[in-house]
């Protein structure tokens, strides 16, 4: 390789070839895919870019992940390690007591100024339909066939009678104690919102402070 007209032996090509490699990973923001199922970054608002590689986490070996673990223990995963974690409808997979475990992994795995994106099933809007007397008749259809309250509050129980008993639901939250959960585990701020249709909570929490404008400009990247 030449530079300005001078050779550069085989110890600066490498060298150079490894600041180099090193630089163009460091400009690429990483984001642990949390109970990623068998889904990819592909379909998801914000990370499907090529500023983001994925990491997949899941605790099923089946579905192929990057790194196979629970959401109770993240060992596995570096503490300050990640610019962002998303989970989608896994949350109400643990039992109460285990969400502020939980959040404090997602908080410790993340950079400083990392973020959270997170959704799970809205059980006020839900709890409004079974007071209608409408247990099981469907609240919308999923890629996996159709959604009825039962299954919102205890699982999918198509996945379940398969023997997929990960799929259980122990837990659940309005927007209310999803946003309170964020702030009791020491994450600064946290936007959330209710998407009435798909009967689900959403929010972004940021791990350090971050002003509560510029922190909605950002969220409205990862919104549905």
């Amino acid at each position: 390789m030449r530079q300005g007209g001078r050779q550069l032996d085989g110890g600066a090509c490498d060298w150079l070839s490894a600041f180099l490699s090193r630089k163009s990973f460091q400009m690429t923001k990483s984001f642990l895919h949390v109970g990623c199922g068998g889904k990819t970054k592909a379909g998801l608002k914000g990370f499907n870019t090529p500023d983001w590689r994925e990491i997949r986490f899941d605790i099923d070996e089946n579905v192929q992940p990057d790194i196979i673990g629970t959401m109770t223990d993240m060992a596995a995963v570096g503490s300050d390690s990640v610019d962002a974690v998303y989970s989608s409808h896994n949350l109400e997979h643990v039992f109460p007591h285990e969400v502020p475990v939980v959040l404090a992994e997602f908080r410790r795995v993340l950079k400083p100024d990392g973020f959270v994106v997170l959704t799970c099933p809205d059980l006020q809007s839900v709890c409004k339909v079974i007071g209608e007397g409408k247990l099981v008749e469907p609240l919308y259809v999923s890629p996996a066939g159709p959604i009825s309250p039962i299954d919102v509050l205890y699982g999918f129980r198509k996945s379940m009678a398969a023997g997929n008993l990960y799929m259980a639901h122990k837990g659940g939250f309005t927007i209310k104690t999803l946003v309170d959960s964020f702030t009791s585990a020491g994450f600064r701020v946290c936007i959330g919102g209710v998407q009435a249709k798909a009967y689900a909570l959403w929010v972004v929490a940021f791990k350090d402070h971050i002003d509560e404008d510029e922190a909605r400009v950002k969220a409205q990247a990862y919104l549905p």
